[in-house]
């Protein structure tokens, strides 16, 4: 662990009332680049405490990884004795962040003009399922929702005869880094002109403008020159490449990659071929050409290929298992899996912060905690006494173990 926090955001704090995945992705990032994240949570908990694998009720290893470098309060904002508390955090704040969708985040009390009303100048950062303009501005979305709205299922669906959903919460994370980034540009314009803001961070708009991006194609114009979908990406044999004994991932991308890959797999006459003269051929002709691919890699085994082509400076990885990560050795010399002794859940494993900085680097600096196991002490930061603390417990606002 490193400390005290060094990163770009050391000294700001942010009041965090999002749950699950989208959301604490976010928070994550934050706390990694050194803001002090005040986690607010029910008294039952965040959802994804109780996701995955765990050695210990409450602290999965999903909760491991997005509950580090954050201190848990518990505050049940049913409650109006939960008010004050969450008022006074509030003017402590420089970001203040949630999930909930708009009628609920009214009903609750922190909507922005509400929010905004403790504190003028704070980024307020709402990342809900849909945009509020829209008809689905109230919807519930989650990550399998969102792939299959945005089109990214019916994209598999084209390669694979069989629509279905991406083996990671796709939407939820990049969704997470949209709102990561629209914080830090909050913060910066507030820097400059201490004007806080509202930000408002729609998940199925965020997903599908980053499904579309590349797959706008023919629908780019008016009118339209063709469908949606890139072609490179809806080819069937574009996948790793079976070898005589594995998999391999290669991808020759340019004028010369083709040519010294034609000429070392001993198909020579490919290069004259017009189907792959140059970048507009092959892209018209690209399911021909990954076949052809997929027909030379048989031809050698993994390893064989690897030596032959990265000696070539043709763009090749091997295949990995997730498994395979913990012994590749780039991660192992960039410690990538770090480990460290929980005070609860004893020896455990992180991940990197994968981005470096110069001069104010981010870093691992608290565990994930349990469940309010900072209420205590963040109360007292904002003005409550031991007896304050009690006198919430007792009207069922708040709850956890005593610091």
């Amino acid at each position: 662990m490193t400390s005290p926090p060094r990163g770009p955001l050391e000294g700001i704090r942010v009041i965090d009332l999002t749950t699950v995945m989208l959301g604490p992705f976010s928070t994550q990032i934050l706390g990694e680049m050194g803001a002090d994240v005040i986690k607010i949570e029910p008294p039952g908990g965040d959802i994804g405490r109780w996701t995955g694998v765990g050695k210990n009720p409450g602290m999965s290893a999903a909760y491991m990884m997005k509950g580090r470098n954050k201190r848990s309060v518990v505050l049940d904002l049913k409650l109006a004795a939960a008010k004050e508390p969450l008022r006074r955090l509030v003017e402590s704040a420089d970001v203040f962040v949630h999930n909930i969708r708009p009628k609920a985040a009214r009903r609750l009390g922190i909507d922005y003009e509400s929010i905004c009303a403790w504190k003028t100048d704070i980024v307020y950062a709402a990342a809900t399922g849909f945009g509020e303009a829209g008809p689905y501005a109230d919807k519930p979305a989650y990550d399998d929702l969102i792939q299959g709205a945005s089109g990214l299922a019916a994209l598999f669906g084209a390669v694979t005869d069989t629509p279905r959903y991406g083996p990671s919460v796709l939407a939820d994370k990049t969704t997470g880094l949209y709102l990561t980034y629209a914080i830090a540009m909050a913060l910066f314009h507030r820097e400059r002109t201490g004007e806080g803001q509202k930000i408002h961070v729609p998940m199925y708009e965020a997903f599908s403008s980053f499904v579309m991006n590349e797959h706008m194609q023919g629908r780019c114009f008016e009118p339209p020159e063709g469908p949606a979908g890139y072609q490179r990406m809806l080819t069937p044999h574009r996948r790793p490449y079976p070898t005589a004994d594995g998999h391999i991932c290669v991808l020759p991308y340019n004028d010369k990659h083709w040519a010294t890959f034609f000429e070392l797999t001993g198909r020579p006459e490919l290069t004259g071929d017009e189907r792959f003269a140059d970048q507009p051929s092959r892209s018209r002709n690209i399911d021909a050409l990954y076949e052809i691919v997929g027909e030379i890699m048989l031809g050698r085994t993994t390893q064989d290929w690897l030596q032959v082509l990265e000696a070539a400076d043709i763009p090749v990885m091997p295949m990995n298992t997730p498994e395979d990560l913990f012994d590749c050795p780039h991660l192992r010399e960039v410690e990538m899996f770090p480990e460290v002794d929980h005070p609860s859940e004893g020896r455990v494993r992180h991940l990197k912060v994968p981005v470096t900085f110069s001069k104010t680097p981010g870093g691992y600096y608290r565990h994930a905690e349990q469940l309010g196991q900072s209420t205590e002490t963040v109360l007292a930061e904002v003005g409550f006494s031991a007896d304050d603390v009690a006198a919430l417990r007792a009207a069922g606002a708040t709850d956890g173990p005593k610091d």
